[in-house]
């Protein structure tokens, strides 16, 4: 299945036209319809993710996946996915079976928070 056919899909189960979409989302008039031999862009994808409630994941492999907590905003949630693995005893921040101090792990959290709050920012 391609993106326009799962778009069409969540279109069709939620009763809405095409038109009306499009209208609804800031796309002029047919721009769905190229879709069919084209790719959307990430931002009018997100867009359609937003508004279906579904992942960019999604609309593109029509397979959810854990970037469902991200796109909700649950930056948390992911560092501390991102954090577990790096702490752990297989993790890249292990330096001859030790572990890097807390202080340099804390700051290490520190900027992944504010990646993540940029990337948040800029899908607003």
């Amino acid at each position: 299945m391609t993106v326009f056919e799962r778009i069409e899909s969540l279109r069709k189960s939620k009763k809405i036209s095409q038109g009306k979409l499009e209208k609804e989302l800031g796309f002029s008039n047919g721009s769905i319809s190229k879709w069919k031999t084209s790719m959307p862009t990430l931002e009018r994808l997100q867009k359609i993710a937003d508004y279906f409630g579904v992942t960019i994941d999604y609309l593109t492999t029509g397979e959810e996946t854990n970037a469902s907590s991200h796109r909700n905003g649950d930056i948390t949630d992911q560092i501390d996915k991102i954090m577990f693995e790096l702490e752990s005893e297989d993790g890249p921040l292990y330096y001859e079976g030790k572990p890097i101090d807390d202080r340099k792990m804390a700051i290490l959290r520190n900027a992944l928070e504010i990646a993540f709050e940029k990337i948040e920012s800029k899908k607003k």
